[in-house]
C-alpha cells in the first residue's frame, strides 16, 4: 500500500469493477476508483461487526491532504464511540418538511380539528409552508428559517402569524413523533407581528335598521323564514354562525341549548324568551333534525354569506360581517354593566383573554355612574363656583 498522493491517485486507471487503494499511513483511509473513472476518497472502519464507509469527497474537488484530515476526523469520532456512517445514512433518510406537512394534516388535523380549522391548516401548509421550506429536512430547520418565512409575509401580519402558529404546532408534533429532539421547536422566540383587531359593533340605530330589513325580507319573501330566523338568533344569543347553522331541535331543552360539539367543545347556551319566540314560529319538516333548514331534504343551510350580503346592502351596513353580530351582542352586554367573566361564559370563550377585547366598553357604565353620582352630590354641596350677587342700588 503506497502513501496516497495526488500523483499516485492520478496514475490509477479504472477497471471493469470498483476497486480501492488504501493509504499506508492512516488505516482506513483510501480512494475508490469506479469504472467511469471517478475517484472518491473513503474512510473505512468496523462497527458492530460490520464494515462501514464514509465518502469524504471526490478527487479533484478536494485535495488528498484535505481528505486525509477528514479521515482523521471520522476515525476520531469512531474512537469516541460514534457511528458517522449511520448518522449520514439517517440524515439522508430523514423526512422533509413537505412529508411532515402531509403527516401532520393526516394524523393530527384530520383526526383532531374542526373542518374550518382543517381548511385553515391546509391553506397554510400548501400556500406558505411547502413552497418555502418543503424541501428542507425536518431536523435541519432552524429558527432563522422560520423567521425568514415569517418576515416574508410581513405585509399580511395576520396570515404571517397564523402560518407560524401552524408551524409551531407541526414541529411540536415532530418532537412527539421522534423527528426532532425535545425542546427544539424552531418557532420558539420568533416574535409575532402586531395585528389590527377589527372591532365593529352595531349602534342602536343600526340594529333598528337591520331589524326593519329582516322584517321586510320575511314579509316579501325575498329571504326564507329560516334565513331571517338565523340572523335574529345570532343577534339574540351571541352564538357563532356554525352553532346556529347546525342547531338541531334535539339540542333545545327547557333550560337552553345543549350543543355537543362547538369550537370550544360541548357547550350549554341560555335561550332567552325572545329567542324561544322566534323558534316557536319556525316551520318544521318531518325527518329534518335541523332548526335552520337547507334546500336539500334533511339538511341545514350551508350558505349564509349571500343572504347576508343582500340583507346588509338593504340596511346600508355594507361593512358589517356576520361575525360582527356576535361582537354586537358582547358589546351590549359589557356596556350594560355585565361582568366580563359572565360575558365570556355567554360567548363560550375558553380563555378570559379572548373576552378582554371588550373590556374597554365597561368604562361606559362606570363613567355614566360617576356623572350621575356627582350630579346628586353637587346638588347638595354645590360645585365650588363663586355665587354671583345681584346688587340693588338704593338711590
Amino acid at each position: 500500500m503506497p502513501k496516497l498522493t495526488k500523483r499516485v491517485i492520478d496514475a490509477l486507471k479504472s477497471e471493469a469493477a470498483d476497486f480501492f487503494v488504501w493509504d499506508s499511513q492512516i488505516a482506513g483511509f483510501g480512494v475508490r476508483v469506479m469504472p467511469s473513472g471517478a475517484k472518491t476518497y473513503q474512510a473505512q472502519y468496523r462497527k458492530g461487526g460490520r464494515t462501514r464507509r464514509v465518502s469524504l469527497g471526490r478527487h479533484g474537488k478536494i485535495t488528498v491532504d484535505e481528505a486525509r484530515r477528514l479521515a482523521k476526523d471520522v476515525m476520531g469520532q469512531v474512537a469516541m464511540g460514534e457511528n458517522p456512517a449511520e448518522e449520514i445514512a439517517l440524515e439522508r433518510r430523514a423526512p422533509t418538511v413537505a412529508a411532515l406537512c402531509d403527516r401532520f394534516f393526516r394524523e393530527h388535523a384530520e383526526e383532531r380539528c374542526k373542518p374550518t380549522t382543517q381548511k385553515e391548516y391546509r391553506r397554510a401548509l400548501e400556500l406558505f409552508i411547502k413552497p418555502e421550506i418543503g424541501g428542507f429536512k425536518v431536523i435541519d430547520v432552524e429558527r432563522k428559517d422560520i423567521a425568514a418565512l415569517h418576515h416574508k409575509h410581513r405585509e399580511t401580519p395576520d396570515q404571517a402569524n397564523r402560518t407560524m402558529q401552524v408551524l409551531s404546532k407541526m414541529f411540536n408534533m415532530a418532537e412527539i413523533w421522534g423527528m426532532r429532539p425535545d425542546g427544539s421547536n424552531p418557532c420558539r422566540h420568533v416574535p409575532k407581528y402586531r395585528e389590527q383587531k377589527r372591532e365593529r359593533y352595531l349602534s342602536q340605530h343600526e340594529l333598528q335598521r337591520l331589524g326593519a330589513v329582516l322584517a321586510q325580507a320575511e314579509r316579501d319573501g325575498s329571504e326564507s323564514v329560516h334565513v331571517v330566523a338565523a340572523f335574529r338568533l345570532l343577534i339574540l344569543t351571541g352564538c357563532r354562525l356554525r352553532e346556529i347553522q347546525t342547531l338541531q331541535w334535539g339540542f333545545i331543552t327547557d333550560t337552553g341549548m345543549e350543543l355537543p360539539d362547538t369550537k370550544t367543545g360541548a357547550r350549554r347556551i341560555p335561550l332567552p324568551a325572545a329567542a324561544r319566540a322566534i323558534l316557536s314560529t319556525l316551520p318544521r319538516t318531518p325527518g329534518n333534525p335541523y332548526v335552520i333548514e337547507g334546500k336539500l331534504d334533511g339538511s341545514h343551510i350551508t350558505d349564509m354569506q349571500h343572504p347576508w350580503r343582500r340583507i346588509r346592502a338593504r340596511a346600508g351596513l355594507d361593512d358589517v360581517r356576520i361575525h360582527d353580530l356576535r361582537h354586537t351582542y358582547a358589546s351590549n352586554a359589557v356596556s350594560s354593566g355585565m361582568p366580563i367573566q359572565m360575558v365570556g361564559r355567554l360567548l363560550g370563550h375558553s380563555q378570559i383573554q379572548t373576552t378582554m377585547r371588550y373590556a374597554h366598553l365597561a368604562d361606559d357604565p362606570v363613567r355614566r355612574a360617576a356623572e350621575e353620582n356627582a350630579e346628586r352630590l353637587s346638588a347638595l354641596v354645590g360645585d365650588g363656583t363663586p355665587s354671583v350677587l345681584t346688587l340693588r342700588v338704593v338711590g
